[in-house]
């Protein structure tokens, strides 16, 4: 009766509907140009189509919907619903991969840099590029050759400094902040970089070879790296210029893989493949729609077209949502015949392989996932699976460069684009609760403001469990911070024995032990020793890269290249910190007066 009544009062309006068990748990999204006749559907004949939509009626004990303009905006809700909600009937995609791009800035002395987003401002993108280490081995290359500049100086505005940056000193930058370098003969190096990305001339790998016979051994991987970046393509249409994506699928039991190959320029720059949770067999039209929509929604880079073996549902809406969001015109094409057919049957081929090898294992590790995560709901007398997890921890150094981590796992697996890194600001000392308190109100703040502004990222998406590295004090500071902000998320800390070995989970101020075999057990060591090592990772490379800073730069005298040529010297800050001045007057460019300056500010 009570959905009736609420079936009964259903507007004539497009919008997003969200189907609700009798735990008041969303179970399924969808879109519709008119909520009242589409809701009303599944309680009628529809409701009985398939195994899918029988299931899901079933259950279904309410219903919420949220009308929009038009079905560009469901489309848009629909997937973020989708993504945030993570809904048991809607197809789910398990990757979201963000590949990187190398960037050349519209600017005076521009830079080669890597970015993972793509912004309206006539900057140049090249990419992307599934192999991140080539990318980063790659600008390093250019920058080594060339000596262009890493640093972020505004040169339209004439910057002046006193003395170049330690670059300049090691000749890694000609040095355009403080001294005149021939800006056209700078551009004319950033365009053999252009060319090169561009796929038009390999000169570099040309010069590398020729080093190469020189010094073998120090070229071979930057030749690696590169070439990864310029691999020699199976399409030899030189005609080619488009870019476009080669999407085709291989159905599994209860999972579909879907292989996409990346055409930049007409040339195969990589390729990648996606799982998606399909436990009711849908049709390929409507996977097609669910994997456009989820990859294509948070991509960086949307090509001009995209070539698919099954037309997908709604395929006009979608041409639309994607155009509107890469302001310009995206065709989705179901080939007939021709070379996209050609390359739509290598796809089809690669996605049967990647299947044939790789299904059984995701299926057995998936499948173990569910039952652990099942079993730490049924310890903390959780309502449902804690598919999201975000777990939290703080590494210092008796308080300095203190950093908190979190990171994230979904359906127990490690969602890395997630993890996120804090660097403490308000907390002085080694204060854990503290700096953890610091964490959670930046992390549930920014979430809070980007769920308001409909913005789509880690911060939207809130876990359904959050687990804190300690016991009763560490989970009540989070605790305090989720009802201060007014989030109902359930918390519970990861407590060690006297040997530092974790020992089990505290919740609600009660502690609950576990089979030390058990997969629960597995999986909350696993996520606790992810946080700790990510924290530590960080906190490391920010005390790695500022102890230099920090015990040298604070001494009178001593200038960029001093500090490079007393490290040469002497290889570490402590033999520095034991040296007699004749020691240091003995270093290139020490005289005695900085000699005494050192040897004066470490005995102080």
């Amino acid at each position: 009766m009570f959905l009736e009544e609420k079936l009964k009062k259903l507007p004539d309006l497009p919008g997003v509907y969200l189907m609700k068990d009798k735990n008041d748990n969303i179970i399924y999204v969808g879109k519709a140009k008119s909520l009242k006749n589409r809701v009303r559907q599944y309680f009628g004949s529809y409701g009985n189509s398939s195994l899918k939509v029988k299931s899901m009626v079933d259950r279904i004990a309410d219903f919420e919907y949220i009308i929009v303009k038009n079905e560009i905006e469901s489309l848009i809700l629909e997937n973020n619903l989708i993504k945030d909600k993570n809904p048991k009937y809607n197809i789910l995609l398990r990757d979201d991969k963000q590949y990187p791009y190398i960037k050349i800035p519209k600017e005076k002395y521009p830079r080669v840099l890597k970015t993972r987003r793509i912004l309206k401002d006539s900057a140049e993108y090249f990419g992307p590029y599934p192999n991140a280490s080539a990318v980063n081995d790659s600008i390093e290359i250019f920058n080594k050759i060339y000596k262009l500049r890493t640093c972020s100086l505004n040169f339209d505005k004439n910057p002046s400094l006193s003395r170049p940056c330690l670059n300049y000193f090691i000749k890694r930058c000609k040095g355009p902040c403080k001294y005149d370098v021939d800006e056209t003969e700078y551009n004319e190096n950033i365009n053999e970089i252009r060319k090169f990305l561009s796929g038009k001339d390999l000169k570099i790998i040309e010069s590398l070879e020729q080093d190469m016979k020189k010094a073998v051994d120090e070229f071979r991987d930057n030749i690696k790296s590169l070439n990864l970046l310029n691999e020699k393509q199976i399409i030899t249409n030189t005609d080619i210029t488009e870019n476009k994506d080669v999407v085709a699928m291989a159905r599994g039991v209860d999972e579909a893989i879907v292989q996409v190959f990346f055409i930049r320029n007409g040339k195969i720059v990589g390729r990648e493949h996606y799982f998606l949770r399909d436990y009711f067999n849908d049709d390929n039209a409507k996977l097609a729609n669910a994997f456009i929509k989820q990859f294509y929604g948070g991509a960086a880079f949307i090509p001009k077209e995209i070539i698919i073996e099954t037309e997908p549902e709604d395929v006009k809406i979608l041409e639309e949502f994607l155009s509107e969001r890469k302001n310009a015109k995206v065709k989705i094409l179901e080939p007939k015949r021709g070379e996209n057919l050609d390359l739509l049957k290598l796809v089809k081929k690669n996605a049967l392989d990647m299947l044939d090898k790789y299904a059984d294992r995701y299926r057995k590790k998936l499948n173990s996932s569910i039952k652990a995560l099942n079993d730490i709901k049924d310890t903390l007398g959780l309502t449902t699976i804690p598919k999201r997890i975000e777990a939290y921890d703080i590494s210092n150094t008796y308080g300095i460069e203190s950093v908190g981590s979190m990171v994230v796992f979904e359906d127990g697996i490690p969602k890395k684009s997630d993890y996120r890194k804090f660097k403490i600001k308000t907390i002085t000392g080694a204060d854990d609760y503290g700096s953890l308190r610091e964490v959670l109100i930046r992390r549930f703040t920014r979430g809070i403001k980007e769920i308001e502004s409909k913005t789509d990222s880690s911060f939207s998406r809130f876990p359904d469990l959050i687990m804190m590295d300690g016991g009763k004090g560490q989970t009540n500071i989070a605790q305090r911070v989720l009802d201060e902000l007014k989030i109902d998320i359930a918390v519970c800390g990861l407590v060690k024995d006297d040997f530092h070995n974790t020992r089990g989970i505290i919740y609600n101020n009660e502690e609950f032990n576990l089979d030390i075999n058990s997969g629960a057990f597995k999986m909350i060591f696993k996520i606790q020793e992810e946080a700790h090592r990510f924290a530590i990772n960080y906190h490391r490379s920010l005390r790695t890269k500022n102890i230099f800073k920090s015990e040298l730069d604070g001494i009178e005298h001593i200038g960029p290249k001093r500090k490079l040529e007393l490290m040469n010297h002497f290889k570490s800050i402590s033999k520095i910190k034991e040296a007699s001045i004749e020691e240091l007057v003995a270093v290139k460019s020490m005289d005695k007066k900085a000699a005494q300056s050192i040897y004066d500010y470490f005995r102080s």
